[in-house]
C-alpha cells in the first residue's frame, strides 16, 4: 500500500465540505420538515375510511340481521341491539368476538349472555299485556358488565341494576360511562332483596338463576308488572325462562326455552 494512499475514516477536513443541495431558484434552503407538515395537514383533510371494523354501524346490523333471522321480531328490541356498541363491554382481548351469538367471560366467573338471549329475554318483558314500547320502571339483578342495562336504558322509564360483585359494578359503571348511556341507577348490593325504596317495578329481569323466585322480588312487581328469569326447571338440573305477570287475578307463571345462566347467589361481595 503506498504511504500517501487515503485511509478511512477519513477526517472531517479530509472528507471535505458536505456537499449542498440544491435549493429552490430564490436560493432558500430545503427544508424536509415542510413536507411532513404538509403530510400532517393532508392526514387531517383525508376522511376517515368506513369499514367492518368494531366501532362500524355495518356490524351491528349484520348482528341484528341474525337476531331477526333467529325469531326476533319486536323493533324496540331490534334498535336497542343496533345502537349499542357490545364490544365497548367486554374485554379487549375478546372484542372481535363482541357481535357473534356466543356467551363471553367477563371476569370473577361471570359471563355476558349470548346477544340472541338477552334479545329473547327482552321480548318477553316487552310482551307484557298492555306494555307498549317502553318497559316502564325497570329492575335488573345482576349488572354483570352492563351491557344489558345499556339495552334496558334505551326502552325503558327508569332503570335500577343492582350487581353484587364490587368489582364487576365499578367494571359496569365505567362501562356505561365510556358508551355514554346515561340514567341507569346502579346499586352494588344483594340482588334477591331487590330495592324496595324504587319499588314497585313495571319490569324485574334477571340475569342469574336460582331454584326458585327470591320472595321480594314477587313483593315488589307492580300490579300488571312481568318477571322474566332463568330458573331450574321442576325435576333437572336445566334452567328455563319463567315468566311471572302480576294480574289482578294474582301471579300468573309460564315457562319456555332452555338457558344456561350463572347460580343466583346471595349476600355482596
Amino acid at each position: 500500500m503506498r504511504a500517501d494512499a487515503p485511509r478511512f475514516p477519513a477526517s472531517l477536513p479530509a472528507a471535505g465540505a458536505p456537499a449542498r443541495v440544491p435549493g429552490p431558484r430564490d436560493g432558500t434552503l430545503v427544508r424536509p420538515q415542510q413536507l411532513l407538515h404538509q403530510a400532517a395537514r393532508d392526514a387531517v383533510r383525508r376522511p376517515v375510511p368506513s369499514g367492518l371494523g368494531l366501532d362500524s354501524q355495518a356490524v351491528r346490523e349484520r348482528m341484528v340481521r341474525r337476531l331477526h333471522g333467529d325469531g326476533v321480531r319486536h323493533p324496540g328490541v331490534l334498535d336497542a341491539f343496533s345502537r349499542v356498541p357490545r364490544h365497548l363491554f367486554v374485554d379487549s382481548a375478546l372484542a372481535i368476538q363482541a357481535y357473534e351469538d356466543t356467551s363471553l367471560p367477563i371476569g370473577l366467573g361471570q359471563t355476558i349472555s349470548k346477544p340472541s338471549v338477552v334479545a329473547r329475554m327482552l321480548e318477553l318483558a316487552l310482551g307484557a299485556p298492555g306494555r307498549g314500547a317502553s318497559l316502564g320502571r325497570v329492575l335488573e339483578i345482576g349488572t354483570g358488565c352492563g351491557y344489558q342495562a345499556a339495552l334496558l336504558a334505551l326502552i325503558s322509564r327508569e332503570l335500577v341494576s343492582i350487581e353484587r360483585l364490587g368489582a364487576l359494578h365499578a367494571k359496569a359503571l365505567r362501562h356505561l360511562q365510556l358508551a355514554g348511556v346515561e340514567g341507569v341507577h346502579l346499586l352494588h348490593g344483594d340482588g334477591c332483596l331487590g330495592h324496595a325504596p324504587r319499588a314497585p317495578y313495571d319490569t324485574i329481569i334477571a340475569a342469574a338463576g336460582g331454584d326458585s323466585l327470591p320472595e321480594a322480588w314477587l313483593q315488589q312487581l307492580a300490579p300488571g308488572g312481568r318477571l322474566v328469569a332463568p330458573m331450574r326447571a321442576p325435576g333437572c338440573q336445566a334452567q328455563v325462562l319463567v315468566v311471572v305477570d302480576r294480574t289482578a287475578e294474582g301471579l300468573r307463571r309460564s315457562e319456555h326455552e332452555g338457558v344456561l345462566f350463572v347460580p343466583l347467589k346471595t349476600g355482596a361481595a
